[in-house]
């Protein structure tokens, strides 16, 4: 793999920030009924997400890989990161949600809902990020 700039994974932090965050604000809108707690999640998430982001970002592109001493093709890399990253932004989601709301189901409620909107959603910037060759000092296809 190409080695990768700080600056290409702040870029895909931001990027994926604000698609993961419009998602959490209007689940945690249309599930409590309240559109200014959903915004409320939001903006929290903003900040713990970004950093958790990065930081899983990081490690992931330490991470190398292989099966049968072949390194594993892209799109299975992607899947394995997709379901990773979604543990940890559930966790933090359902976390906020809770904190916010006062209630552990809402928060619960709320994190199963992005289980599923969020895996697709990041999936996809993933395969977006995969084909754009910003931060990378030279590209293996």
């Amino acid at each position: 793999m190409a080695a990768a700039s700080h600056k290409r994974h702040i870029a895909k932090t931001i990027t994926w920030r604000l698609v993961g965050t419009l998602d959490t604000i209007v689940l945690s809108w249309i599930l409590s009924g309240d559109p200014f707690i959903g915004l409320q999640i939001g903006v929290y998430e903003v900040i713990t997400k970004m950093l958790l982001y990065y930081l899983h970002e990081r490690l992931w592109f330490r991470v190398n890989l292989t099966k049968d001493g072949k390194v594993l093709e892209s799109n299975k890399r992607h899947i394995a990161k997709t379901v990773t990253w979604r543990l940890v932004g559930t966790i933090d989601t359902m976390t906020l949600a809770w904190i916010v709301t006062g209630n552990p189901l809402t928060g619960l409620k709320i994190g199963l809902a992005e289980v599923i909107t969020k895996m697709l959603l990041y999936y996809l910037h993933e395969r977006v990020w995969y084909r754009i060759n910003y931060g990378l000092s030279d590209r293996n296809k």
